[in-house]
């Protein structure tokens, strides 16, 4: 029987996931009290099969019983349950907007009377403990709603034993990549942004990715972290790691950071490992 905890920040898209495992034929319940899990699981294992995969949202909404979450989930990874915890976030300036759009309050609006700000900051520093603990993270502050429902499909429709690997380009002009587990910084290669020709083309154009491969460093560079990414990958693995985020980012997030994330991806699925790839500001 498969278990997820649907968890995270406010605002950050548990409603869209929930939408998502119910497509996928999970049994979905939203603000579950967490103690209350484990005999929902002996409940589920006496149904003979009818429920087979079962999905909880658990959050703040829960106020003190939501503190009971981490020993819930020890609890039932001693039973050798098999559970995975996916974790939403957002950036807080996001989160706010939404929260201004829809007119509703924060779980922690009266707790912090009012402020909306506050509440979201005492909201994230609740949650590191399972943060900590999740098996799955994805920030949604630059997705759309059709892009993160393909994501969750990925992570959780296949089979689990698989290490599910999203190697992305991103600008650190736009921003940081928080998502990204392993984040190399490719802004020390030439740039083809001051080639007139290839300025506005990016890293999935052959043009531009042969110029960038085309400086030794690069081409070094890029095989130095092919056998980095091939070490390390076993040892996440082993650590039972079930998500693994390599970024790559430059200036724009067009033009270097794209021809990494696909050259590193095509080396990735020659080894034969599930590859997605994603290109966060290359439309910018």
């Amino acid at each position: 029987m498969k278990f997820v905890i649907i968890t995270g920040m406010s605002g950050s898209g548990k409603s869209a996931a929930v939408d998502v495992f119910e497509d996928m034929g999970y049994y979905c319940i939203d603000n579950m009290p967490p103690e209350l899990i484990g005999k929902f699981a002996d409940i589920c294992s006496q149904s003979e099969g009818k429920i087979d995969k079962v999905a909880f949202v658990v959050d703040i909404r829960g106020g003190d019983l939501f503190l009971k979450l981490q020993d819930t989930v020890k609890e039932l990874r001693e039973e050798d349950a098999e559970l995975k915890i996916l974790f939403l976030d957002c950036a807080d300036n996001v989160l706010e907007r939404r929260y201004k759009e829809t007119r509703r309050k924060h779980p922690l609006d009266e707790q912090s009377f009012g402020d909306l700000e506050k509440a979201i900051s005492a909201e994230r520093q609740l949650l590191v403990p399972i943060k900590a603990l999740s098996d799955f993270y994805v920030d949604t502050t630059n997705s759309a709603v059709t892009e993160f429902k393909q994501r969750i499909m990925q992570m959780f429709s296949e089979d689990g034993s698989f290490m599910h690997i999203d190697v992305r380009s991103f600008g650190f002009k736009y921003g940081p990549m928080s998502e990204g587990d392993l984040v190399f910084d490719v802004r020390c290669l030439p740039n083809p942004f001051y080639i007139p020709e290839l300025k506005h083309k990016t890293g999935l154009n052959s043009e531009v990715s042969d110029y960038v491969l085309s400086f030794p460093e690069a081409r070094e560079l890029l095989k130095k972290l092919c056998e980095l990414v091939d070490y390390l990958i076993p040892l996440y693995k082993k650590e039972g790691k079930s998500q693994l985020v390599i970024a790559f980012g430059c200036t724009g997030g067009k033009h270097r950071s794209v021809t990494f994330a696909e050259a590193l991806s095509a080396h990735l699925m020659v080894e034969g490992h599930r590859i997605r790839v994603s290109h966060r500001d290359i439309e910018r």
